[in-house]
């Protein structure tokens, strides 16, 4: 099953590009794709997210693409409306994994929140969260049939959100199923807190990778780190803006919970996830075909 990725990361060291499903099937990809393929520059490392003003240490494990790379693959080379890469500041990749095998890959974006306090961290029901996106698939179905996109079921949590206080993270995954697949679907998602904002990786595989991107999506907390003056402890009331949410707001937003402001995200969904966020899924979704066919493959391979 083709299942593609959004999400993040990494910069300097590597200018080496890998593309091993080009080299496999030269003839089953159009010649654009491949000139698109061989122009992307991977890096590795520690990567500098400027905009979020903060950092991704990446190591040797991981290939980080530029915001602009990360245009070309979403757009040029998965076939995503322009809007899907508007907000992306860089997307990340096993290392030497190309854009048009099946790996996973991880989109990274940053919002201005404002300062999420971590109070209600401990307090949080998660069982009662899942059922409340549950009661809500069936008008978010609804809408998706409508719009020409293929519904989703919410098995349930494949990580349920785990906040870690010393790097001030929170990391949560869903196993989704979409209509007509059988396979389903892993989105994992990871938030970084900062002073003024949210750091966020969001990655779209399948269930049988669970393991191989639940250890990066742990990576990715452990080594992403905001700069001198925007980390989560140079807060200052006295001048910072604080988010109208907590813990449970910014999780609820981020699973696309219609029911959000219950848990206490009075700003909505409107507000906080970009079209990037809450269209993910669904692009991926419709574009899994796509490539699979580029390789003459059935999408549940």
């Amino acid at each position: 099953m083709m299942k593609f990725v959004l999400a993040i990361l990494a910069a300097v060291a590597s200018t080496w590009i890998s593309l091993p499903a080009i080299a496999q099937q030269p003839k089953e990809l159009p010649p654009a794709i491949v000139e698109i393929v061989k122009s992307l520059k991977p890096q590795r490392g520690k990567i500098a997210i400027p905009a979020a003003k903060a950092s991704l240490d990446l190591g040797q494990n991981y290939d980080f693409y530029s915001a602009e790379d990360t245009r070309k693959i979403l757009v040029s080379i998965w076939g995503n409306p322009p809007q899907s890469a508007e907000h992306a500041l860089g997307m990340v990749m096993p290392a030497g994994a190309s854009p048009v095998s099946d790996a996973w890959g991880a989109v990274v974006t940053f919002e201005e929140t404002g300062y999420v306090a971590d109070d209600d961290a401990a307090d949080v029901d998660y069982a009662e969260m899942l059922t409340q996106m549950r009661n809500a698939e069936g008008e978010a179905n609804a809408e998706r049939t409508q719009q020409g996109y293929p519904t989703i079921h919410i098995a349930g949590w494949a990580e349920q959100p785990r906040y870690d206080k010393a790097t001030h993270s929170v990391v949560w995954a869903r196993d989704l199923q979409f209509s007509g697949d059988s396979v389903h679907t892993l989105n994992y998602d990871v938030r970084t807190l900062g002073r003024t904002g949210v750091l966020s990786l969001n990655l779209v595989s399948n269930m049988p990778k669970l393991n191989e991107v639940r250890g990066a999506a742990r990576a990715f907390a452990a080594h992403a780190a905001f700069d001198p003056g925007a980390r989560y402890e140079d807060f200052d009331a006295s001048v910072d803006r604080k988010a109208e949410y907590g813990i449970g707001g910014l999780v609820a937003a981020g699973t696309g919970l219609a029911v959000a402001k219950k848990l206490g995200f009075f700003a909505l969904l409107a507000k906080f996830i970009k079209p990037i966020a809450i269209g993910v899924l669904v692009l991926f979704a419709a574009m899994r075909k796509r490539i699979a066919g580029l390789f003459g493959r059935s999408e549940d391979v």
